[in-house]
């Protein structure tokens, strides 16, 4: 069983913003995958198919960011799903907008949501997609930033990192995460 987290945060209010890219590329997922999204429990909401004989789930968490980690971790304890077996879909604000880069550990990088999963979870190492949304300029604060939509000219960036995001979580259904980590993170 493989399972795709996209953290944000759910209602109208936050369609849309740079906090809620792991949500949109969940929902690209399940277009390319065709995955409904029908299903709620554990605090989110889910869908599940089998592909290539494995079940896999694309999850939206539904706590709001900062509890992100009590929705997965229900989720996982649940159905017996190991770290190994997760990849985790969010913001970052040190990356450029637009460019993707994968991992399998690292800190929570100042991310409140991937706060709340390091401490649900008990560790750093799992598997994660970081999506570009560059830092606020002009000392505009965070908190705004992130919960701001996207302005014209970055809107084509990230189309293109929603594309390479759910490009990179299809390749992980083939073949093992460190292997799409090293063709991905070359681009």
């Amino acid at each position: 069983m493989k399972v795709i987290v996209g953290l944000g945060n759910p209602g109208v209010k936050y369609a849309g913003t740079r906090h809620n890219i792991g949500f949109d590329i969940v929902d690209a997922c399940a277009d390319a995958l065709d995955i409904p999204i029908d299903k709620q429990k554990f605090k989110g909401i889910y869908g599940e198919k089998l592909i290539n004989g494995e079940k896999v789930i694309l999850l939206k968490p539904l706590t709001y960011m900062n509890l992100s980690g009590e929705s997965v971790a229900a989720f996982m304890n649940y159905y017996h799903i190991g770290v190994e077996d997760l990849v985790v879909i969010y913001d970052d604000l040190d990356l450029p907008t637009g460019k993707i880069r994968l991992r399998q550990k690292g800190s929570a990088g100042g991310h409140n949501g991937m706060k709340s999963l390091i401490a649900q979870l008990g560790t750093q190492t799992f598997n994660r997609i970081r999506v570009g949304v560059d830092r606020p300029a002009n000392g505009e604060p965070v908190v705004n930033y992130v919960l701001g939509r996207y302005r014209p000219e970055e809107r084509e960036r990230m189309g293109t990192s929603v594309e390479h995001a759910t490009n990179a979580v299809k390749r992980w259904l083939e073949k093992p995460f460190l292997e799409v980590m090293n063709e991905f993170n070359k681009a």
